[in-house]
């Protein structure tokens, strides 16, 4: 293969050891929603979690990914967001992972390598993001600052969104095999689903405590 001087490896074994700190670091996190309950939800927790994804722009995503998680969610605002959020922070490391796949076995050019780089990078931003805002959401009720905690949360998520779109904009305009390309667009815009739907639900719970971000 051609060698090109542009082509840093050492910033791709960055961001490889990066992600995998990620990847480690939300072992760690206190996430409600860690597997699928087997159990079949009530209809009152169905309708909750029904309803609240009304709020939301894939509102069917949004159910299929929560109900899974009804008994633990049960009528909870909170619980709910958490669960939102621990969904979403799996989607990101999920398509991380499939990307860095992408870059590692695909026989890439440098250039599109890099451009794959540079979304992996945005992604370990994204991860990063939502593992600060699970974080913040587990002592929330015992927060005296309330509302400060909750803005963070709400910007965390909001970064993590725009992170993942920056990610998909990086290849607009890029020639690059058309289906290395789709195929990384189809990983990251379902994860932008998950984490958009995140943000609505946790604008709607603030929203409830009497608060607008």
């Amino acid at each position: 293969m051609e060698s090109f001087p542009c082509l840093n490896l050492s910033s791709s074994l960055s961001a490889i050891v990066a992600l995998f700190f990620f990847f480690h670091l939300s072992l760690l996190t206190p996430c409600l929603a860690t597997s699928p309950d087997p159990q079949s939800p009530t209809n009152t927790t169905t309708k909750f979690i029904r309803t609240s994804c009304g709020v939301t722009l894939y509102p069917k995503l949004c159910f299929k990914t929560l109900s899974a998680y009804a008994s633990a969610i049960q009528t909870s605002p909170m619980e709910l967001a958490n669960a939102a959020l621990c969904v979403s922070l799996k989607g990101a490391q999920s398509s991380s992972k499939k990307v860095m796949k992408l870059l590692k076995g695909q026989g890439l050019s440098p250039r599109d390598a890099g451009v794959i780089r540079d979304c992996i990078e945005t992604m370990q931003d994204s991860v990063d993001e939502l593992q600060q805002s699970l974080m913040a959401m587990e002592d929330l009720q015992e927060a005296p600052d309330f509302r400060m905690k909750m803005s963070d949360i709400v910007t965390w998520v909001s970064a993590a969104l725009t992170d993942e779109d920056t990610c998909m904009a990086g290849f607009e305009g890029h020639a690059m095999k058309e289906e290395v390309k789709s195929t990384i667009r189809r990983y990251i815009e379902s994860v932008a689903q998950l984490t958009s739907n995140a943000l609505a639900i946790i604008n709607k719970f603030l929203s409830a405590q009497g608060y607008q971000h």
